[in-house]
């Protein structure tokens, strides 16, 4: 079986498309395909760049074109969805994958009860998170507040370690707020959103109401956390094959 044999197999055992994470996992397990190179990651994100058979989704996701009609709605290129549901869409896919980076990293991984009946590539985000009832960390007041951040991630010690608000389109503003609140933690805390509005970000960032925790929020483009996404499932891919 030649290479991009095996990569078309793997998606269609997904139905039709597959994350790049998904794939650095998958494709090597299949015994049929013989993969003579040192770097057999780096040849699998040529692969799905192949447009005679592949093409890209959304940062990170790539379909095969045979299935291009046979897609399901909410993984459809963002082009081809109503205006109106781009947002929902984009959001849940990028909350998904932190769930799923925070995951392969041992954290403990919650989002919003509003967010959880949401589906992600095929499944609702309530069956890939494995926090189902946020911790009382602290105090009522300021539980009630970081419970609505997109994703959270917990320690061994059920505290938080890392806030990730997803913003395709809201208010970056609020989601600082909520940041100042849990400022008194030993967090780390992250806007994701598409890489027009990082200067956006730094504006309001600047702002003196944000003073005590400019130096510990960053900015992370989509594709950054795509990349990121991808990377990890390489790590633990080696880590498996080499223990």
């Amino acid at each position: 079986m030649k290479q991009y044999e095996a990569v078309i197999k793997v998606m269609e055992s997904k139905g039709g498309y597959a994350t790049l994470g998904s794939l650095n996992q998958e494709v090597l397990k299949i015994k049929e395909c013989e993969w003579k190179t040192k770097t057999p990651f780096a040849s699998i994100r040529r692969i799905v760049q192949d447009e005679r058979f592949f093409f890209k989704i959304r940062p990170g996701l790539w379909a095969l074109k045979t299935y291009r009609d046979k897609l399901p709605f909410d993984i459809s290129p963002i082009k081809d969805i109503p205006k109106q549901k781009q947002e929902e869409f984009s959001h849940t896919y990028f909350q998904g994958l932190l769930v799923e980076i925070g995951n392969l990293k041992e954290f403990q991984t919650y989002i919003p009860n509003q967010d959880k009946n949401k589906i992600y590539l095929g499944k609702r985000l309530e069956e890939i998170i494995s926090v189902k009832d946020y911790y009382q960390f602290t105090y009522d007041r300021i539980i009630r507040k970081a419970r609505t951040i997109d994703v959270t991630w917990f320690n061994v010690r059920k505290m938080p370690s890392m806030f990730f608000e997803v913003e395709h389109a809201a208010d970056i503003y609020n989601s600082l707020l909520k940041f100042v609140e849990l400022q008194d933690f030993y967090t780390d805390f992250y806007i994701v959103a598409s890489d027009v509005r990082k200067k956006e970000f730094e504006s309001k960032l600047a702002l003196n109401a944000f003073v005590s925790i400019q130096k510990r929020t960053k900015f992370m483009n989509y594709e950054a956390v795509s990349e990121w996404h991808s990377k990890v499932y390489e790590i633990i891919t080696l880590e498996k094959k080499l223990f």
